[in-house]
Protein backbone atom coordinates (compact mmCIF):
# COMPACT_ATOMS: atom_id res chain seq x y z
CA UNK A 1 0.00 0.00 0.00
CA UNK A 2 1.71 3.34 -1.17
CA UNK A 3 1.68 6.19 1.15
CA UNK A 4 1.19 9.67 -0.40
CA UNK A 5 0.44 12.01 2.65
CA UNK A 6 2.12 11.77 5.92
CA UNK A 7 -0.81 12.51 8.54
CA UNK A 8 0.25 13.32 12.62
CA UNK A 9 -0.26 9.90 13.97
CA UNK A 10 1.86 7.97 11.65
CA UNK A 11 4.85 10.39 11.91
CA UNK A 12 4.59 10.31 15.92
CA UNK A 13 4.49 6.63 14.90
CA UNK A 14 7.71 7.28 12.87
CA UNK A 15 9.06 9.29 15.89
CA UNK A 16 8.96 7.10 18.36
CA UNK A 17 9.99 3.95 16.19
CA UNK A 18 13.14 6.34 15.88
CA UNK A 19 14.06 7.50 18.84
CA UNK A 20 13.65 3.19 20.24
CA UNK A 21 15.95 1.86 17.12
CA UNK A 22 18.52 4.50 17.92
CA UNK A 23 17.80 3.33 21.63
CA UNK A 24 19.02 -0.16 20.81
CA UNK A 25 22.05 0.87 19.21
CA UNK A 26 23.37 3.62 21.64
CA UNK A 27 26.33 1.62 22.82
CA UNK A 28 27.14 0.92 18.91
CA UNK A 29 27.11 4.45 18.15
CA UNK A 30 29.19 5.42 21.18
CA UNK A 31 32.11 2.59 20.06
CA UNK A 32 32.16 4.51 16.72
CA UNK A 33 34.01 7.92 18.66
CA UNK A 34 37.66 8.23 17.41
CA UNK A 35 39.19 8.84 20.59
CA UNK A 36 39.22 5.64 22.20
CA UNK A 37 39.00 7.38 25.96
CA UNK A 38 36.26 5.80 28.17
CA UNK A 39 33.25 8.61 27.74
CA UNK A 40 32.54 7.93 24.25
CA UNK A 41 28.99 9.23 23.95
CA UNK A 42 27.79 10.56 21.04
CA UNK A 43 25.36 7.41 21.06
CA UNK A 44 24.50 8.11 24.65
CA UNK A 45 23.43 11.92 23.65
CA UNK A 46 21.92 10.92 20.33
CA UNK A 47 19.75 8.42 22.42
CA UNK A 48 18.84 10.79 25.64
CA UNK A 49 18.06 13.70 22.92
CA UNK A 50 15.59 11.73 21.06
CA UNK A 51 14.22 9.86 23.88
CA UNK A 52 13.41 13.64 25.11
CA UNK A 53 11.76 14.43 21.73
CA UNK A 54 9.52 11.23 21.37
CA UNK A 55 8.26 11.26 25.28
CA UNK A 56 7.20 14.93 24.28
CA UNK A 57 4.99 13.69 20.79
CA UNK A 58 4.17 10.95 22.80
CA UNK A 59 2.27 13.24 25.78
CA UNK A 60 0.81 15.23 23.01
CA UNK A 61 -1.00 13.04 20.41
CA UNK A 62 -2.39 14.35 17.42
CA UNK A 63 -3.46 13.91 13.69
CA UNK A 64 -1.89 17.28 12.72
CA UNK A 65 1.50 16.51 11.55
CA UNK A 66 2.31 20.06 12.26
CA UNK A 67 1.43 20.31 15.86
CA UNK A 68 3.96 16.56 16.12
CA UNK A 69 6.49 18.44 14.71
CA UNK A 70 5.88 21.25 17.44
CA UNK A 71 6.01 18.94 19.91
CA UNK A 72 9.61 17.02 18.66
CA UNK A 73 10.90 20.29 18.40
CA UNK A 74 10.57 21.31 21.67
CA UNK A 75 11.32 17.87 23.54
CA UNK A 76 14.55 18.09 21.62
CA UNK A 77 15.55 21.49 22.20
CA UNK A 78 15.03 20.62 25.75
CA UNK A 79 16.66 17.81 26.08
CA UNK A 80 19.69 18.07 23.54
CA UNK A 81 22.90 17.00 25.34
CA UNK A 82 26.04 17.26 23.98
CA UNK A 83 27.04 18.27 20.24
CA UNK A 84 25.46 15.74 18.57
CA UNK A 85 22.08 15.97 20.07
CA UNK A 86 22.15 19.79 19.24
CA UNK A 87 22.42 19.21 16.09
CA UNK A 88 19.90 16.37 16.02
CA UNK A 89 17.43 19.16 17.85
CA UNK A 90 18.50 21.71 15.26
CA UNK A 91 17.43 19.08 11.74
CA UNK A 92 14.30 18.45 13.46
CA UNK A 93 13.72 22.04 14.45
CA UNK A 94 14.04 23.36 10.56
CA UNK A 95 11.91 20.29 9.68
CA UNK A 96 9.05 21.00 12.17
CA UNK A 97 9.34 24.71 11.03
CA UNK A 98 8.72 23.69 7.73
CA UNK A 99 5.47 21.46 8.75
CA UNK A 100 3.94 23.35 11.48
CA UNK A 101 1.18 24.81 9.40
CA UNK A 102 0.18 21.27 7.59
CA UNK A 103 -2.12 18.71 8.69
CA UNK A 104 -0.90 16.63 6.14
CA UNK A 105 2.41 16.60 4.04
CA UNK A 106 3.24 14.86 0.68
CA UNK A 107 6.35 13.69 -0.74
CA UNK A 108 7.80 16.87 -1.76
CA UNK A 109 6.70 18.66 1.55
CA UNK A 110 8.36 15.98 3.59
CA UNK A 111 11.69 16.44 1.32
CA UNK A 112 11.04 20.05 1.45
CA UNK A 113 11.30 19.85 5.38
CA UNK A 114 14.51 17.35 5.41
CA UNK A 115 16.11 19.98 3.56
CA UNK A 116 14.73 23.09 5.89
CA UNK A 117 16.02 21.22 8.64
CA UNK A 118 19.72 20.64 7.36
CA UNK A 119 19.64 24.89 6.23
CA UNK A 120 18.48 25.28 10.19
CA UNK A 121 21.43 22.88 11.32
CA UNK A 122 24.09 24.42 9.58
CA UNK A 123 23.35 27.34 11.01
CA UNK A 124 23.13 26.41 14.53
CA UNK A 125 27.21 25.02 13.64
CA UNK A 126 29.81 28.26 13.72
CA UNK A 127 32.04 26.01 11.73
CA UNK A 128 30.01 23.26 10.15
CA UNK A 129 32.68 20.07 9.32
CA UNK A 130 31.92 17.72 6.78
CA UNK A 131 32.14 14.04 7.53
CA UNK A 132 29.68 14.32 10.01
CA UNK A 133 25.98 13.80 11.00
CA UNK A 134 25.70 17.67 9.33
CA UNK A 135 26.88 15.93 5.93
CA UNK A 136 25.36 13.19 6.06
CA UNK A 137 21.98 14.77 6.79
CA UNK A 138 22.74 17.47 4.09
CA UNK A 139 22.84 14.22 1.24
CA UNK A 140 19.94 12.29 2.13
CA UNK A 141 18.16 15.88 2.23
CA UNK A 142 19.18 16.52 -1.03
CA UNK A 143 18.10 13.08 -2.46
CA UNK A 144 15.02 13.88 -1.57
CA UNK A 145 13.97 16.74 -2.74
CA UNK A 146 15.32 15.55 -6.10
CA UNK A 147 13.61 11.93 -5.74
CA UNK A 148 9.96 13.98 -4.77
CA UNK A 149 9.74 15.41 -7.77
CA UNK A 150 8.84 12.24 -9.12
CA UNK A 151 8.35 9.60 -6.47
CA UNK A 152 4.44 10.46 -4.94
CA UNK A 153 4.72 7.75 -2.45
CA UNK A 154 6.26 9.23 0.87
CA UNK A 155 7.53 5.55 1.69
CA UNK A 156 9.44 4.85 -1.18
CA UNK A 157 10.73 8.24 -1.04
CA UNK A 158 12.12 7.80 2.36
CA UNK A 159 13.87 4.38 1.70
CA UNK A 160 15.82 6.44 -1.09
CA UNK A 161 16.38 8.99 1.71
CA UNK A 162 18.06 5.92 3.78
CA UNK A 163 19.80 4.48 0.90
CA UNK A 164 21.86 7.78 0.08
CA UNK A 165 22.14 8.28 4.46
CA UNK A 166 24.03 5.36 4.77
CA UNK A 167 26.12 5.67 1.36
CA UNK A 168 27.01 9.21 2.98
CA UNK A 169 28.11 7.70 5.96
CA UNK A 170 30.51 5.38 4.11
CA UNK A 171 31.45 8.50 2.56
CA UNK A 172 32.57 10.42 6.24
CA UNK A 173 35.44 8.76 6.57
CA UNK A 174 36.73 9.92 2.74
CA UNK A 175 35.80 13.60 4.14
CA UNK A 176 37.54 13.07 8.09
CA UNK A 177 41.28 11.73 7.35
CA UNK A 178 40.91 11.17 11.34
CA UNK A 179 37.70 8.20 10.46
CA UNK A 180 39.72 6.65 7.29
CA UNK A 181 42.90 6.41 10.03
CA UNK A 182 40.50 4.89 13.07
CA UNK A 183 38.94 2.86 10.72
CA UNK A 184 35.95 3.64 11.75
CA UNK A 185 32.33 6.22 10.19
CA UNK A 186 31.12 9.13 11.64
CA UNK A 187 29.40 8.14 15.03
CA UNK A 188 26.54 11.03 14.75
CA UNK A 189 26.05 10.25 11.36
CA UNK A 190 25.08 6.67 12.06
CA UNK A 191 22.88 7.47 14.68
CA UNK A 192 20.67 9.77 12.11
CA UNK A 193 21.05 6.22 10.13
CA UNK A 194 19.63 4.59 12.88
CA UNK A 195 16.88 6.61 13.07
CA UNK A 196 16.21 7.29 9.45
CA UNK A 197 16.10 3.12 9.84
CA UNK A 198 12.62 3.21 12.29
CA UNK A 199 10.92 6.04 10.29
CA UNK A 200 11.37 3.75 7.24
CA UNK A 201 10.01 0.59 8.90
CA UNK A 202 6.73 2.32 10.45
CA UNK A 203 6.15 3.61 6.44
CA UNK A 204 6.46 -0.20 5.61
CA UNK A 205 4.92 -1.88 8.18
CA UNK A 206 8.22 -3.52 9.69
CA UNK A 207 8.90 -4.18 13.08
CA UNK A 208 12.23 -3.48 14.51
CA UNK A 209 13.68 -5.03 17.90
CA UNK A 210 12.05 -3.92 21.04
CA UNK A 211 13.59 -0.94 23.07
CA UNK A 212 15.77 -1.84 25.77
CA UNK A 213 14.97 -0.23 29.07
CA UNK A 214 16.32 3.48 29.59
CA UNK A 215 15.90 5.48 32.17
CA UNK A 216 12.87 8.23 31.52
CA UNK A 217 13.98 12.07 30.75
CA UNK A 218 12.03 12.89 34.01
CA UNK A 219 14.11 10.52 35.81
CA UNK A 220 17.53 12.11 34.51
CA UNK A 221 16.90 15.51 34.38
CA UNK A 222 15.61 15.15 37.52
CA UNK A 223 18.69 13.24 38.96
CA UNK A 224 21.13 15.84 37.11
CA UNK A 225 18.92 18.94 38.51
CA UNK A 226 18.83 17.50 42.06
CA UNK A 227 22.94 16.91 42.05
CA UNK A 228 23.05 20.54 40.94
CA UNK A 229 20.81 22.09 44.06
CA UNK A 230 22.75 20.35 46.66
CA UNK A 231 25.77 21.22 44.82
CA UNK A 232 25.55 24.59 45.63
CA UNK A 233 23.05 25.88 48.30
CA UNK A 234 22.35 24.88 51.86
CA UNK A 235 19.48 23.17 52.70
CA UNK A 236 18.24 26.77 54.72
CA UNK A 237 19.30 28.63 51.63
CA UNK A 238 16.04 27.03 49.57
CA UNK A 239 13.74 29.57 49.37
CA UNK A 240 10.81 27.72 47.42
CA UNK A 241 11.09 24.06 49.00
CA UNK A 242 8.92 22.11 46.24
CA UNK A 243 9.66 21.43 42.77
CA UNK A 244 6.01 21.04 41.48
CA UNK A 245 5.75 19.48 37.92
CA UNK A 246 2.51 18.84 36.14
CA UNK A 247 0.63 19.45 32.75
CA UNK A 248 -2.50 20.79 31.79
CA UNK A 249 -4.54 19.31 28.78
CA UNK A 250 -6.71 22.59 27.81
CA UNK A 251 -10.21 22.21 27.91
CA UNK A 252 -13.07 23.95 26.65
CA UNK A 253 -15.06 25.98 29.11
CA UNK A 254 -12.72 26.63 30.96
CA UNK A 255 -10.13 29.72 31.18
CA UNK A 256 -8.73 30.68 27.61
CA UNK A 257 -5.16 30.02 27.28
CA UNK A 258 -2.63 32.54 26.84
CA UNK A 259 0.45 31.67 26.86
CA UNK A 260 2.17 34.73 28.31
CA UNK A 261 -0.85 35.63 31.01
CA UNK A 262 -0.29 31.78 32.41
CA UNK A 263 3.25 32.10 32.51
CA UNK A 264 3.70 35.81 34.31
CA UNK A 265 0.56 34.42 36.45
CA UNK A 266 2.85 31.17 37.54
CA UNK A 267 5.89 33.31 38.50
CA UNK A 268 4.50 34.91 41.37
CA UNK A 269 3.73 31.42 42.73
CA UNK A 270 7.85 30.95 43.07
CA UNK A 271 11.28 30.74 40.95
CA UNK A 272 12.68 28.45 38.29
CA UNK A 273 9.55 28.78 36.21
CA UNK A 274 9.34 26.86 32.74
CA UNK A 275 6.65 26.90 30.61
CA UNK A 276 6.35 24.63 26.85
CA UNK A 277 2.60 25.24 25.36
CA UNK A 278 1.30 23.82 22.18
CA UNK A 279 -2.51 24.44 21.18
CA UNK A 280 -3.31 21.43 23.38
CA UNK A 281 -1.18 21.30 26.67
CA UNK A 282 1.00 23.13 28.78
CA UNK A 283 4.18 21.60 30.45
CA UNK A 284 5.33 23.29 34.19
CA UNK A 285 8.06 23.25 35.93
CA UNK A 286 7.82 25.87 38.96
CA UNK A 287 9.84 25.62 42.61
CA UNK A 288 7.25 27.02 44.97
CA UNK A 289 6.06 27.24 48.30
CA UNK A 290 2.14 26.60 47.65
CA UNK A 291 2.52 23.42 45.11
CA UNK A 292 -1.31 23.51 45.57
CA UNK A 293 -2.14 26.96 44.71
CA UNK A 294 0.25 26.23 41.97
CA UNK A 295 -1.81 23.26 40.32
CA UNK A 296 -5.27 24.97 41.62
CA UNK A 297 -4.71 28.04 39.18
CA UNK A 298 -3.68 25.38 36.44
CA UNK A 299 -6.87 23.20 36.43
CA UNK A 300 -8.46 26.95 35.58
CA UNK A 301 -7.07 25.97 32.13
CA UNK A 302 -8.40 21.90 32.21
CA UNK A 303 -6.89 18.63 33.43
CA UNK A 304 -4.08 18.14 35.41
CA UNK A 305 -2.43 15.27 34.46
CA UNK A 306 1.49 13.90 35.31
CA UNK A 307 1.41 15.57 38.32
CA UNK A 308 4.74 15.20 40.50
CA UNK A 309 5.95 17.04 43.57
CA UNK A 310 9.29 17.21 45.61
CA UNK A 311 10.28 18.30 49.06
CA UNK A 312 13.65 19.74 47.93
CA UNK A 313 14.66 20.57 51.47
CA UNK A 314 14.24 16.94 52.35
CA UNK A 315 15.74 15.80 49.09
CA UNK A 316 18.81 17.87 50.42
CA UNK A 317 18.96 16.98 53.81
CA UNK A 318 19.02 13.27 52.98
CA UNK A 319 21.46 13.56 50.62
CA UNK A 320 24.16 16.09 52.95
CA UNK A 321 23.32 14.13 55.82
CA UNK A 322 22.57 16.96 57.58
CA UNK A 323 19.23 17.88 59.74
CA UNK A 324 18.16 21.25 59.96
CA UNK A 325 15.55 23.46 60.56
CA UNK A 326 13.81 24.91 57.52
CA UNK A 327 14.00 29.10 57.65
CA UNK A 328 11.90 31.09 54.93
CA UNK A 329 14.31 33.39 53.00
CA UNK A 330 13.53 36.61 51.76
CA UNK A 331 13.74 36.42 48.11
CA UNK A 332 17.41 38.56 46.95
CA UNK A 333 17.65 40.47 44.19
CA UNK A 334 19.24 39.88 41.29
CA UNK A 335 23.56 39.98 41.39
CA UNK A 336 25.11 41.74 38.46
CA UNK A 337 27.04 38.33 37.38
CA UNK A 338 26.21 34.69 38.17
CA UNK A 339 28.89 32.21 37.03
CA UNK A 340 27.75 28.38 35.91
CA UNK A 341 30.68 25.95 36.11
CA UNK A 342 29.81 22.28 34.19
CA UNK A 343 32.46 20.01 35.82
CA UNK A 344 33.52 16.24 36.62
CA UNK A 345 34.53 15.31 40.44
CA UNK A 346 33.59 16.45 43.37
CA UNK A 347 36.61 18.30 44.17
CA UNK A 348 36.76 20.29 41.19
CA UNK A 349 33.41 21.44 41.77
CA UNK A 350 34.14 22.76 45.33
CA UNK A 351 37.65 23.97 43.06
CA UNK A 352 35.45 26.11 40.88
CA UNK A 353 33.33 27.40 43.88
CA UNK A 354 36.40 27.94 45.58
CA UNK A 355 37.30 30.29 42.86
CA UNK A 356 34.33 32.14 41.68
CA UNK A 357 31.47 30.28 40.46
CA UNK A 358 27.98 30.33 41.66
CA UNK A 359 26.33 27.44 40.09
CA UNK A 360 27.87 24.00 39.25
CA UNK A 361 26.69 21.43 36.84
CA UNK A 362 28.54 18.51 38.06
CA UNK A 363 28.21 16.01 34.74
CA UNK A 364 30.64 17.09 31.66
CA UNK A 365 32.13 13.04 30.66
CA UNK A 366 29.64 10.37 30.70
CA UNK A 367 26.94 12.12 31.38
CA UNK A 368 26.62 16.15 29.34
CA UNK A 369 24.05 17.70 31.08
CA UNK A 370 20.93 18.72 28.80
CA UNK A 371 19.75 22.40 27.12
CA UNK A 372 17.12 21.99 30.18
CA UNK A 373 19.55 21.30 33.10
CA UNK A 374 21.47 24.56 31.58
CA UNK A 375 18.89 26.68 31.66
CA UNK A 376 18.03 25.61 35.01
CA UNK A 377 20.91 26.49 36.39
CA UNK A 378 20.88 29.87 34.56
CA UNK A 379 17.61 30.61 36.33
CA UNK A 380 18.76 29.44 39.34
CA UNK A 381 22.46 31.69 39.44
CA UNK A 382 19.77 34.37 40.02
CA UNK A 383 21.78 37.16 37.87
CA UNK A 384 21.41 40.14 35.29
CA UNK A 385 24.31 38.64 33.39
CA UNK A 386 25.32 34.66 33.37
CA UNK A 387 28.66 33.33 32.12
CA UNK A 388 28.63 29.78 31.28
CA UNK A 389 31.44 28.02 31.49
CA UNK A 390 30.97 24.58 29.67
CA UNK A 391 34.68 23.29 30.29
CA UNK A 392 34.43 20.67 27.81
CA UNK A 393 33.86 20.68 23.79
CA UNK A 394 31.00 18.39 23.72
CA UNK A 395 29.10 20.74 26.13
CA UNK A 396 29.49 24.33 24.45
CA UNK A 397 26.85 24.12 21.68
CA UNK A 398 24.15 22.51 24.51
CA UNK A 399 25.17 25.83 26.34
CA UNK A 400 24.86 28.00 23.55
CA UNK A 401 21.49 26.59 22.89
CA UNK A 402 20.18 27.10 26.34
CA UNK A 403 21.14 30.47 26.64
CA UNK A 404 19.03 31.49 23.17
CA UNK A 405 15.47 30.43 25.30
CA UNK A 406 16.30 32.25 28.49
CA UNK A 407 15.78 35.65 28.78
CA UNK A 408 18.94 36.24 30.86
CA UNK A 409 21.63 38.11 29.41
CA UNK A 410 23.96 34.62 28.98
CA UNK A 411 27.79 34.84 27.60
CA UNK A 412 28.68 31.97 26.58
CA UNK A 413 32.80 31.66 27.44
CA UNK A 414 33.73 27.99 25.24
CA UNK A 415 36.24 26.37 27.48
CA UNK A 416 36.49 23.13 26.44
CA UNK A 417 39.01 21.60 29.27
CA UNK A 418 38.85 22.10 32.93
CA UNK A 419 42.44 23.92 33.27
CA UNK A 420 40.74 26.50 30.28
CA UNK A 421 37.77 27.32 32.55
CA UNK A 422 39.79 28.00 35.54
CA UNK A 423 42.25 30.30 33.70
CA UNK A 424 38.88 32.03 32.69
CA UNK A 425 37.72 32.27 36.18
CA UNK A 426 40.22 33.61 37.67
CA UNK A 427 40.41 36.15 34.88
CA UNK A 428 36.88 37.51 35.98
CA UNK A 429 36.45 40.94 36.87
CA UNK A 430 33.02 41.59 38.31
CA UNK A 431 33.45 45.78 37.94
CA UNK A 432 33.52 45.43 33.66
CA UNK A 433 31.52 45.67 31.86
CA UNK A 434 29.57 42.05 30.06
CA UNK A 435 31.70 42.71 26.40
CA UNK A 436 34.74 43.51 28.07
CA UNK A 437 34.03 40.16 30.56
CA UNK A 438 33.29 38.30 27.43
CA UNK A 439 36.27 39.34 26.01
CA UNK A 440 39.10 38.77 28.76
CA UNK A 441 37.73 35.52 29.64
CA UNK A 442 37.77 34.54 26.41
CA UNK A 443 41.16 35.50 25.71
CA UNK A 444 42.49 34.13 29.03
CA UNK A 445 41.79 30.10 27.66
CA UNK A 446 44.72 31.00 25.30
CA UNK A 447 46.88 31.42 28.05
CA UNK A 448 46.55 27.79 29.90
CA UNK A 449 47.91 24.27 28.19
CA UNK A 450 45.31 21.36 29.12
CA UNK A 451 46.86 17.52 29.73
CA UNK A 452 44.58 14.55 30.87
CA UNK A 453 45.48 10.77 31.45
CA UNK A 454 42.77 8.32 30.66
CA UNK A 455 43.39 5.10 29.15
CA UNK A 456 42.41 3.42 25.96
CA UNK A 457 39.28 1.23 25.70
CA UNK A 458 40.15 -0.08 22.34
CA UNK A 459 43.09 -0.73 20.33
CA UNK A 460 43.42 1.88 17.56
CA UNK A 461 46.13 4.01 15.28
CA UNK A 462 45.68 7.66 15.04
CA UNK A 463 47.73 10.21 14.42
CA UNK A 464 50.72 7.51 13.63
CA UNK A 465 50.50 6.55 17.63
CA UNK A 466 49.75 2.62 17.83
CA UNK A 467 47.28 2.42 20.81
CA UNK A 468 46.60 -0.93 22.85
CA UNK A 469 43.45 -1.36 24.90
CA UNK A 470 44.09 -0.63 28.71
CA UNK A 471 46.93 1.31 27.68
CA UNK A 472 47.18 5.22 29.42
CA UNK A 473 47.13 7.99 26.93
CA UNK A 474 48.79 11.29 27.47
CA UNK A 475 46.24 13.87 25.97
CA UNK A 476 47.50 17.74 24.87
CA UNK A 477 45.38 20.40 24.04
CA UNK A 478 43.20 17.76 23.12
CA UNK A 479 45.19 15.77 21.26
CA UNK A 480 46.62 12.55 22.42
CA UNK A 481 50.43 12.13 21.71
CA UNK A 482 52.09 9.97 24.48
CA UNK A 483 50.83 6.32 25.49
CA UNK A 484 52.39 3.73 27.75
CA UNK A 485 51.57 0.56 29.52
CA UNK A 486 51.86 2.46 33.52
CA UNK A 487 49.89 5.42 34.50
CA UNK A 488 53.05 7.23 36.61
CA UNK A 489 55.42 6.79 33.19
CA UNK A 490 52.64 8.10 30.84
CA UNK A 491 51.75 11.19 33.31
CA UNK A 492 55.68 11.68 33.20
CA UNK A 493 56.20 11.75 29.30
CA UNK A 494 52.55 14.04 29.08
CA UNK A 495 54.31 16.83 31.54
CA UNK A 496 58.11 16.70 29.94
CA UNK A 497 55.85 17.19 26.41
CA UNK A 498 53.41 19.94 27.72
CA UNK A 499 56.26 21.80 30.11
CA UNK A 500 58.61 24.51 28.38
CA UNK A 501 61.18 27.00 30.18
CA UNK A 502 58.77 29.45 29.76
CA UNK A 503 56.47 28.18 31.83
CA UNK A 504 55.80 29.09 35.39
CA UNK A 505 52.84 26.76 37.16
CA UNK A 506 51.67 23.05 36.94
CA UNK A 507 48.20 22.60 38.58
CA UNK A 508 47.96 18.81 39.31
CA UNK A 509 44.65 17.88 39.70
CA UNK A 510 44.13 14.23 41.09
CA UNK A 511 41.80 11.66 40.01
CA UNK A 512 39.57 9.11 42.23
CA UNK A 513 41.52 6.24 41.07
CA UNK A 514 45.47 7.93 42.24
CA UNK A 515 46.91 7.40 45.27
CA UNK A 516 48.73 10.37 47.32
CA UNK A 517 51.85 8.62 46.97
CA UNK A 518 51.98 8.55 43.31
CA UNK A 519 51.11 12.22 43.20
CA UNK A 520 53.94 13.18 45.42
CA UNK A 521 56.02 10.84 43.06
CA UNK A 522 54.64 13.02 40.23
CA UNK A 523 55.69 16.68 42.04
CA UNK A 524 59.39 14.89 42.67
CA UNK A 525 60.27 14.33 39.29
CA UNK A 526 58.50 17.66 38.04
CA UNK A 527 60.63 19.44 40.62
CA UNK A 528 63.68 17.81 39.96
CA UNK A 529 63.38 18.00 36.14
CA UNK A 530 61.97 21.62 35.53
CA UNK A 531 63.38 23.30 38.62
CA UNK A 532 61.51 26.92 38.16
CA UNK A 533 58.49 25.84 38.26
CA UNK A 534 55.74 26.18 40.56
CA UNK A 535 54.12 23.16 41.45
CA UNK A 536 49.94 22.90 43.06
CA UNK A 537 47.90 20.22 43.67
CA UNK A 538 44.45 19.30 44.18
CA UNK A 539 42.17 15.95 44.69
CA UNK A 540 39.48 16.66 41.97
CA UNK A 541 38.30 13.41 42.41
CA UNK A 542 37.12 13.24 38.94
CA UNK A 543 36.25 9.72 37.09
CA UNK A 544 37.88 8.22 34.18
CA UNK A 545 40.89 10.89 34.41
CA UNK A 546 44.03 10.00 36.66
CA UNK A 547 45.41 13.47 36.16
CA UNK A 548 44.59 16.50 34.72
CA UNK A 549 47.34 18.87 34.14
CA UNK A 550 47.51 22.59 33.90
CA UNK A 551 50.45 24.95 32.65
CA UNK A 552 50.82 28.43 32.39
Amino acid sequence: MSITTLDGKRFAEMILQGANHLSNNAKLVDSLNVFPVPDGDTGTNMNLSMTSGAKEVKNNPSNHIGNIGIALSKGLLMGARGNSGVILSQLFRGFSKAIEAKETITSIEFAKALQAGVDTAYKAVMKPVEGTILTVAKDAAKVAVIEAENESDIDKLMEKVLIEAEKSLNRTPDLLPVLKEVGVVDSGGQGLVFVYEGFLAVLKGEKLPETIAQPSMDDLVSAEHHKSVQGHINTEDIEFGYCTEFMVRFEEGKTPFDEEVFRNDLNEYGDSLLVIADEELAKVHIHSETPGDVLSYGQKYGNLINMKIENMRQQHTDIIGVTKQDEPIKQQEKSKYGIVAVTMGKGIAQLFRSIGANVVIEGGQTMNPSTEDIVQAIKDVNAENVLILPNNSNIVMAARQAASVVEENVIVIPSKTVPQGMAALLAFNPTAEPNNVEESLTAALANVKSGQITYAVRDTNIDGLDIAKDDFMGIFNGKIVITDQNQLSASKKLLTAMITEDDEILTIIQGEDVTDDEVQELVNYVESQFEDIEVETHKGEQPLYSYIFSVE
